[in-house]
């Protein structure tokens, strides 16, 4: 697949390498903006995906979004994921209108989070709210030696990949 299927000139400039992220973050917090990250597979894009986002949108100015690479979702999912290639799941996360800049992060499955921060410096990081407070999620080190703020968001019940494709194969 080339690039261009699945980028067009609406989202080009949402899509950054690591090194790009960390200038566009440095430049942007010299202007005074509020930077905000989430990171996740996504997937497939579905509505509990579209509320996490919204919700994150709300912590700040501008809103970064890790795509966990292809390699990373089969370390931590199995070999028969991801569902879509990593391509096309970061353009899909940054043709939302809530989605500032995306990137595709590839470092091992639970280090996704710490890279995206360590990149980007936000000011505030987001996750599922199911994963506590933000002292036990697994990125609380890189967030205080930083002194970057936790913000949980509750998950919409049975709005999740899983979920998705469950209904899928049952047909239903």
């Amino acid at each position: 697949m080339n690039d261009r299927s699945v980028t067009n000139e609406f989202i080009e400039g949402k899509i950054l390498e690591l090194e790009k992220a960390a200038q566009k973050a440095r430049a942007l917090k010299g202007r005074g903006k509020k930077l905000v990250t989430i990171n996740g597979s996504f997937e497939i894009l579905h509505a509990g995906h579209i509320f996490i986002l919204s919700e994150a949108k709300k912590q700040g100015d501008c809103l970064f979004v890790g795509v966990n690479s292809d390699r990373s979702i089969k370390e931590g999912k199995g070999e028969s994921r991801p569902v879509l290639s990593e391509k096309e799941r970061v353009a899909l996360v940054a043709s939302l209108v809530y989605v500032d800049y995306a990137l595709i992060v590839d470092a091992p499955y639970n280090k996704v989070q710490d890279v995206l921060i360590e990149t980007v410096v936000p000011d505030v990081h987001v996750n599922g709210a199911e994963y506590g407070q933000p002292q036990e999620w697994v990125e609380w080190p890189v967030m205080e030696k930083l002194g970057v703020r936790g913000c949980g968001v509750s998950r919409q019940a049975g709005h999740s990949t899983t979920d998705v494709i469950s209904k899928i194969l049952s047909n239903k």
